[in-house]
């Protein structure tokens, strides 16, 4: 009998750490974390070479002439060229541009009838966008109580051009003009011009 109870006893001792052991949960494997997404590539271009397209959109304008103030509005598109340097982040550039222009002044006072600028820009090299300044000379045709009159002004603005692709570049641009003493009629005239460009890269 005591030899029965030291072997059963023995029995549970040696079984004991195995049960106790097997209410221990394993240990979690680690969890590894899943690789970061690769950036998408941002597009970068040269801007540097010649380039030429068209424009179109449309224009407001006002006649001074010291006792009334006329008004008009109207459209206006035509064609540009130019050449751009890149210069890293920032571009430099010289065009010229020309606008036949329907911009009717109220009352039959007259109209603006074309507009030609040469222009100088700069911009900042956002990849594929350029956000750019631009400013320079302009000339203006007029039509003035039924007789046609032209006269040198100034030009400054700023536009946003989207690179579609390495050849191809698309655009908007806001133009202010100013010339004082039209053709030396005593008339101060002012135009803003909203216009949307397509443009080819050579």
């Amino acid at each position: 009998m005591k030899t029965l109870l030291i072997a059963s006893a023995a029995a549970a001792t040696l079984a004991a750490p195995a049960f106790a052991g097997s209410l221990t949960p394993a240990a979690p494997e680690p969890v590894v974390p899943a690789p970061a997404p690769a950036p998408m590539p941002v597009a970068s271009y040269d801007w540097t070479g010649f380039y030429g397209g068209a424009q179109f959109g449309w224009g407001t304008a006002t006649a001074d002439d010291g006792v009334t103030e006329e008004d008009g509005d109207g459209i206006l598109g035509g064609v540009h060229a130019g050449y751009d340097w890149d210069l890293g982040n920032y571009v430099l550039g010289v065009g010229l541009d020309y606008d036949a222009a329907d911009i009717a002044f109220d009352n039959n006072a007259g109209s603006i009838d074309s507009v030609a600028r040469a222009r100088l820009r700069a911009g900042y090299d956002a990849g594929s966008w350029l956000i750019y300044g631009v400013g320079g000379a302009a000339h203006a045709d007029a039509d003035i109580g039924g007789t046609d009159y032209s006269d040198m002004g100034w030009f400054a603005g700023g536009g946003v051009e989207y690179r579609v692709n390495e050849n191809v570049s698309v655009a908007g641009e806001a133009l202010y003009h100013g010339f004082d003493d039209f053709d030396d009629t005593g008339v101060d005239a002012s135009a803003t011009t909203l216009q949307g460009r397509v443009t080819y890269r050579f």
